[in-house]
Parts: structure tokens; sequence; C-alpha cells
């Protein structure tokens, strides 16, 4: 960095603190009663370079326990404030969900990458955020729709199990990669309505995964105001802007081509929905960079955290042989040995099976936080004061840890969810013991079709191979935080033919 950039850099570090205590201590406002939390130093935890690497989890589990389940942090001169306790987070996000369900303004990178966001995830609690949820959840997400694609399953299937049988080899398959993969070309089939070709998938996922995996080169942008940042890391910016167009010039060729295809299949994809919408605020249709900015969100979610439960699920069955063998009886006493594989329709049909997908949302939850919540007006809870504007954060994997709630939390246990006399509630309407997929208004829209495809594929994968682990390497449950929480030392493991499903259509 040059000198120039130093000395401001340093001055703005000055004026940005003194501003921040001048919010904090001298505002002439009431002192409200804000949930209770250390006492920290505005500022300071924002910027990258004066703090040390830290994990939040344990931090917030020591806190939770001088404090309470209610937690107040100032990174800056207004407070965050995280909700670890499962009755509080029913009462924010269900109780009072039209309060708690806006988002505060994204950081600039992701204002960069959401299309200032105009996407279904950071969206304003509003009118666009509802017309892009609604048209996402009535047209693609409808259960009409969603068994309209049962086709494309099954012929992603095929596709994941010929990758696993061709990559066998004496140090185990190293699974991660085909998952990804196939559930990539699985959403690339919804979103753009063809079967392409594998290297124009391959080349739509390079664009996806070196934006995920630049995150964290691109955090200390997302520590200045955009109009600073550009000054003091001109070539950094200059990069993510780069990403941004390459994205755009990737996506924008396919979207092009599904609306000028003269010909369409019957069934309905993504890019369909979004030529015809209007954004109610601006009263114009959406822009190609907008379309793709929808377009590699729903990629990007529907891909990395199906991915990844996969893989924890299947980690947990080559872990549990025992547990591996219940599964593939219930699978073969319901299905048999059909030619195509283990059916859809027969799913309903395998509670053993709902309750392993459960039981690996519940013990590796993809997300460990739900996405930051912002409060549209000041309320109380729990005879705190929210402030208006506050950002609310979740503690997702702990509530679904707490040993108050659940027995022996820690351990893989699918019969836990075989013991209530009524299917458990994943949605959160009635109680939160878990939320791995959020809860209240901003619950994920692909809920339904996350858990359909969990069940499929994992009940397949078991129907085809008995799955074991590598001699002398021990499963290795081990997180590591990338887009999603993933396993540090991912899944290797031998599978040994026990059925093989007929050829699907290509």
């Amino acid at each position: 960095m040059e000198h120039w950039q130093c000395t401001l850099l340093y001055s703005l570090i000055v004026v940005f603190f003194l501003r921040s205590l001048f919010a904090l201590f001298f505002s002439g406002k009431p002192n409200k009663r804000l949930p209770p939390g250390p006492f920290t130093v505005p500022l300071i935890e924002n910027v990258p370079w004066l703090r040390r690497t830290f994990r939040l989890e344990p931090i917030l589990r020591d806190l939770k326990s001088k404090y309470g389940p209610l937690i107040t942090l100032r990174p800056g001169a207004r407070p965050e404030i995280f909700i670890a306790n499962h009755s509080l987070a029913h009462q924010a996000l269900v109780q009072n969900g039209a309060v708690f369900s806006d988002r505060p303004v994204s950081a600039p990178v992701i204002r960069l990458l959401s299309s200032n966001q105009r996407n279904i995830s950071s969206a304003a609690y509003g009118p666009t955020w509802r017309l892009l949820r609604r048209n996402l959840t009535s047209e693609i997400l409808h259960p009409s729709r969603v068994k309209a694609y049962s086709n494309a399953r099954q012929w992603v299937l095929g596709v994941l199990v010929r990758k696993l049988v061709n990559d066998g080899s004496e140090s185990g398959v190293k699974v991660i990669d085909h998952f990804q993969y196939a559930m990539f070309c699985l959403l690339v089939l919804m979103c753009f309505g063809d079967k392409l070709e594998e290297q124009q998938i391959r080349q739509i996922e390079e664009i996806q995964r070196k934006i995920i995996l630049s995150f964290s080169r691109f955090s200390i942008l997302n520590s200045w105001p955009a109009s600073i940042g550009k000054i003091l890391f001109r070539n950094r910016w200059k990069e993510l802007e780069e990403l941004a167009r390459d994205r755009e010039n990737t996506l924008a060729p396919f979207i092009k081509a599904r609306i000028e295809a003269k010909q369409r299949d019957e069934v309905l994809a993504y890019v369909d929905t979004l030529i015809k919408l209007e954004l109610p605020e601006e009263k114009r249709k959406l822009s190609y960079g907008e379309m793709a900015t929808l377009c590699w969100e729903f990629l990007n979610v529907g891909t990395d955290s199906t991915s990844t439960a996969l893989q924890w699920i299947m980690a947990n069955l080559v872990k549990h042989p025992s547990i591996q063998a219940k599964l593939y009886e219930e699978i073969v006493g319901v299905s048999g040995t059909p030619p195509e594989g283990v059916k859809e329709e027969d799913l309903q049909r395998m509670p053993y099976l709902k309750a392993v997908v459960l039981e690996g949302l519940r013990r590796h939850p993809p997300a460990h936080f739900l996405q930051p919540h912002t409060v549209t007006e000041e309320v109380e809870l729990e005879g705190y004061v929210i402030p208006k504007n506050s950002v609310i954060h979740f503690t997702v994997a702990d509530l679904g840890w707490d040993p108050g709630v659940w027995e022996d939390p820690m351990e893989f246990k699918p019969e836990r969810f075989l013991s209530g006399r009524e299917a458990f509630d994943i949605s959160g309407n009635r109680e939160i013991k878990m939320m791995p997929f959020g809860a209240g208004r901003r619950i994920c829209p692909g809920l339904a079709l996350s858990l359909l495809h969990l069940e499929y594929f994992v009940a397949n994968l078991v129907w085809v191979f008995e799955w074991k682990g590598v001699e002398g390497d021990d499963v290795d449950l081990s997180e590591k935080q990338v887009f999603t929480t993933v396993m540090k030392h991912p899944l290797r493991a031998h599978l040994y033919p026990r059925n093989q499903p007929g050829n699907s259509a290509d």
C-alpha cells in the first residue's frame, strides 16, 4: 500500500472511531434497556488488521452462560443482537414476523453481487422481495412443478452413479465433487430448461465456485463505505467488478438462448418466469444483469447447501454402519429392487429415511447462523428493547445442539425423530426446535424441494451402493467454514454395488 493510502487509512480509522464513540456515549437519547453484553470498543471489531482471527460460536457460548440467550455486541455505533434460544427465536420470527423480517443494508461486496439487493435472500422486506419470492414459490417450487422435474432427477441420479462408479480407487471416492456436480446439473436444468453439455455446465460451475472461494479475499472491502474502499483498495475493487461481469457474461447467453428459443419443453424453467416480471417500485422489466443475479442465487443456494448436507448425511452413514443397514432394510422393504431405482412416490412411506435426513440437518446444518435480520420498528423482547434497525442474528447450530431440548445432542440418532406422535414440524410454525431452513416469513422457500432432493438421493445412493470407510481412516466430522459449513476433511468412501438402476434417458 502506498504511503498516501496508509496516511488516509489511519486518518479514517481515527475519524470513524471517534464518531462511533460519540454516537455511542453522547447521542443525547435515553438509555434504553438493551439486551446485556460485554463492553466493546466500537469500530475495532470491523477493522480486519486490528483484530485477531477468532471463531464466533465458542465466544457466543461463553457469553450466553454469562448474559443469557439475548446478547448485544457493538461492532459499531449500531448494536447487533444475537438470539440463542428456541422460544425467543419463535417469538421473533413467527409471532413478530412482520417486524423481524427485514434485511439490513448489505455490505458493499454483497450489494454489487446482488444487483443492489435485488434477489430473494438479501432484498428488503417489501414489494420487490414479495414479487421475487412469490414468483419462485408459485412457479418453480409449486408441488406440480416440482413433480414435473422427476425425470430430471432420475437423469441426474444416473449421472451421479456413473461418476461414482468410474472414480473408484484404493484411497476411496472423494464424493463431494460428484455431489456438487450432480446437484448443479439438476439446478442448471431447472434454471435454463435444457440439459447442457458437461463443458457448458463446468463453465457455469467454475465462475460460481470462483466467486464463492473469493469471498474472504474481498471481505476487507466490506469494512469501508464503497466510495472510500474504491480509493483505498482500487485494484481489489476492479477485480471484484470483473468477477461480477464474468458472471453476467457467462450466464447471459444461456438466458438469451432460452428467451429466443422457438420451441420449448413443456416443463417451465426459472428463466421463463423472470422474463415476465416487472419491478413494482421501478415499473420496469429485469435487466440481463438482474436476471443473471437471480439465476446465480438459484444455482448457488440450491447446489451448495444440498450437496453439503448430502455429504454430511452419507459421512454419518459410513461412520454408523448399523444405521445404514437399518435404512437399507427399510428402502428394500418399501421399494424392493425396481429396475429404475427408488421411486419418488415411495419416499413418503419411509419414516426412517426422513429421520436420517432430519438428523443430518440437525447435527450438521449447512449454515450455523441465519442471514442477518433487522427490525422495522422498535420492539420489546423478553423485557428488553430491540431498537429499530438493529441487526439480529440467530444461532442455528446451537439451537439444534441444545441439551435442554435434545438428548445426547452431539450424537447421530435418527430414532429421535420417530418417537413423536405427530410429524416433526421443521418449518417452526408451531415451535422451533431446530431451523436449518430458518423460520417465519423469511424461511427458505426451497425447504420442500431440498428435503425431496436429500431423501431421493440418500435413498438411491444407499440402495445402489453399500458405503464403507477407507481402512485406517476414521470418518472425521470436523468442520470448516467456506460458503457453508463443510467437512474439514472431505468424505472418502469405498462403494460396493448392491443394485444397479437402469439407464435413464439422456
